[in-house]
């Protein structure tokens, strides 16, 4: 099989921040010493290579570093230590919370994330009234980014993500966002993506069955160390093994966890339903007649 181009390269990747101790926060906001920060590694010496059309999966449990890794990657946090190249590929990550002026509206967004990404002017006026369509947010997008509840605020941004089809896409934890007829657009939208090979995804997700359906390879992150990474079934495996061994009882799916997998299952259903009903079509004889 020919090698294919290398389109993400982290090496030894290093990332830190400082937080305030616990114990000493409402101390110090009224004391003239000086605060007293501790130094969290989030990430510890982290390398992988990720080839172009490969879409992998990022697991771990809370804290262990996904979305800090996410971000670095991103180009959000820079890496203390190592090296990260994406090259000169465009990337966009979706997360929410991250990437807009709230101040501004969502027009005013749309072209300045746009710009952020590495396109041009004429480029994102070209997708413009496609993101407004697909985000179905109508009049709403002229009116500040502030105004809008989470679920406009994750419409958008899914949108200019999916529209806009960068390079690379870092997708974390909100594969399903706004009501469920959004969801369901949202989810196939993302299949369609991928399903074009031509775009290298990461995935965040809590839900095995996610990682399962659209991933290839899974990296399993723990504590900011890479644990393993390999082919999506026996990394997922062993995970799942380390997780129920490590828990006080049954391991419990997160709420958006289990809405990825109730809409990945009414997708299923009714693509299997229109599947069907394409079999069960028999063309009228005398229709077809000349």
């Amino acid at each position: 099989m020919e090698d294919r181009e290398i389109v993400i390269r982290a090496e030894d990747v290093h990332i830190r921040y400082k937080v305030i101790r616990s114990e000493g926060v409402k101390k110090s906001l009224f004391s003239l010493k000086k605060t007293r920060l501790d130094e969290i590694e989030a990430v510890k010496g982290v390398s992988f290579e990720i080839p172009k059309g490969q879409i992998v999966g990022l697991v771990g449990k809370n804290g262990s570093g996904k979305s800090t890794l996410l971000r670095s990657l991103a180009g959000i946090f820079s890496a203390d230590d190592g090296t990260i190249d994406i090259g000169d590929h465009t990337i966009s990550l979706l997360s929410i919370g991250v990437g807009f002026n709230k101040e501004l509206s969502g027009k005013e967004n749309i072209y300045l994330s746009g710009l952020l990404l590495g396109f041009e002017r004429k480029q994102i006026e070209e997708k413009y009234q496609e993101i407004v369509e697909f985000s179905e947010l109508g009049k709403f997008i002229n009116m500040p980014v502030r105004t809008y509840s989470s679920g406009m605020y994750s419409k958008l941004a899914f949108s200019i993500t999916a529209v806009m089809e960068t390079d690379i896409i870092l997708i974390d934890e909100v594969l399903s966002v706004g009501d469920m007829k959004f969801k369901k657009k949202s989810f196939r939208k993302m299949k369609e993506l991928i399903s074009a090979r031509e775009r290298t995804v990461i995935i965040v997700s809590h839900s095995n069955e996610t990682i399962r359906a659209l991933c290839d390879r899974v990296i399993w992150l723990d504590d900011g160390v890479i644990m393993q990474d390999g082919p999506m079934e026996e990394v997922l495996e062993a995970y799942s093994e380390y997780m129920s061994e490590n828990s006080d009882g049954e391991v419990k799916k997160s709420k958006r966890a289990l809405d990825e997998e109730k809409v990945m299952a009414l997708v299923a259903a009714e693509d299997e339903e229109k599947k069907k009903a394409k079999e069960e079509f028999v063309p009228d004889e005398a229709g077809m007649a000349d």
